[in-house]
């Protein structure tokens, strides 16, 4: 039998490869995050913001049931076929997109790519924390978070790109194909599951089992509950960002190759933050890098309605992607943290369920606030509830070992 041991280190080459993988799963959502709102439009001639956001409610609605399952199902069947299931399910999608002739099949398209991420990423990130323990957990997360959110931007800046140059279909979902499609054959044939390295750490882990494990998540454990609402919160506003800028763009008269740019500054800069604030997750206080992490992103909010030209809109949008830096691998980190190895899968799905819901009530809530009363106005709300999440992180959450 090899001999398993945790640690970054001695995990590396697995690690690698989940980390390309995620690399993959981030650009499926790329493809389509600077040009769908455009081709909603222009395409399928929608002018109602709040339909037009409909692809990221039922994504968000998708992937947050999709992460719930993961997380109950990975310990009975293993991590690896639920990622390789989730390939499966994401090999349609570019093609959904490239010759749908009616928005339906957009939504579509969007309820399979929800379940494919919730699927996919939320095994790369179990498989992660497993593979490494906890002397590096918040280092783990910030690299597999580094590599899925830079391949957001950077397929968003090509497909914008590509767009702009030759048109909205089909050569952006080029791309697409092609991930699809290294991303399932590298699961199938390079990974190997870690089911036995949680059974190692569970074995040494002094931290006592939750009971009614959903409610302690959600909200009853100060700790647990405080990361949750701030990641719902997070989404909700990324929510918002993937489905209102673009529009706010288009209406300051921003080419499309302009608003490819500026969409993609954001999850560039929170991909490659994580690099370093993954690793102040292992050092410092989890509770302050989330309160001002969820600040920075409320003030950037605010900024954007003031924002008028190319240079102040590429500031902001770094401004608010450093600040989901902070935040994004302090919440599992924080989550793996509070929770027993045996109970953790389940408590990071009931997370990442909540925190994925939250790009649904961006999108409707912005959706609706945006038709009722303008852009401006659903981008202060959003601000005004992101800071206040930074306030119940301060009040309810313990200042704990760092």
């Amino acid at each position: 039998m090899t001999d398993i041991r945790l640690g970054l280190k001695e995990n590396r080459y697995p690690f690698i490869i989940l980390v390309l993988i995620n690399a993959f799963v981030g650009g499926m959502v790329g493809m389509e995050r600077s040009i769908l709102p455009q081709m909603a439009q222009e395409t399928f001639h929608l002018a109602a913001r709040s339909a037009i956001l409909s692809f990221i409610v039922v994504f968000g609605i998708s992937k947050a049931l999709a992460n719930y399952y993961t997380g109950s199902y990975s310990n009975k069947y293993g991590r690896k076929p639920i990622l390789v299931l989730g390939w499966i399910i994401g090999l349609p999608v570019p093609f959904i997109l490239m010759f749908a002739t009616h928005w339906y099949w957009v939504i579509l398209a969007n309820v399979l790519l929800g379940i494919h991420q919730g699927l996919a990423w939320s095994s790369t990130v179990i498989m992660k924390i497993d593979l490494v323990g906890k002397k590096q957990r918040g280092l783990a997360m910030g690299i597999n978070e580094f590599a899925g959110y830079l391949a957001v931007g950077i397929v968003a800046f090509l497909t914008g790109w590509i767009a702009n140059t030759y048109g909205l279909r089909p050569y952006p979902f080029y791309l697409g194909i092609g991930m699809a499609v290294l991303g399932l054959g590298m699961s199938i044939f390079l990974v190997k599951d870690t089911l036995a390295h949680a059974h190692l750490e569970s074995k040494k882990h002094a931290t006592p089992l939750l009971k009614k494990i959903f409610w302690a998540t959600t909200w009853k454990n100060k700790n647990l509950g405080s990361v949750t609402q701030a990641g719902m919160v997070n989404n909700l506003n990324d929510g918002m960002i993937w489905g209102i800028l673009p529009l706010l763009l288009s209406a300051r008269s921003f080419s499309l190759e302009r608003i490819g740019i500026i969409t993609a500054i954001y999850p560039a800069v929170w991909g490659i933050g994580q690099l370093f604030t993954g690793r102040w997750a292992d050092r410092y206080s989890k509770k302050r890098i989330l309160v001002m992490g969820m600040l920075l992103q409320g003030l950037s909010l605010f900024l954007f309605i003031r924002a008028q030209n190319l240079l102040q809109f590429i500031g902001i949008s770094a401004m608010l992607g450093w600040g989901t830096a902070m935040v994004y691998p302090t919440f599992l980190a924080a989550i793996a943290d509070y929770t027993h190895p045996v109970d953790r899968p389940k408590s990071i799905g009931i997370f990442r369920l909540w925190r994925d819901l939250g790009y649904a009530f961006g999108a409707v809530l912005t959706g609706i606030i945006a038709d009722w009363m303008n852009l401006n106005f659903a981008i202060g709300s959003i601000g005004v509830i992101t800071i206040l999440s930074s306030f119940i992180i301060s009040y309810r959450m313990d200042d704990g070992p760092h």
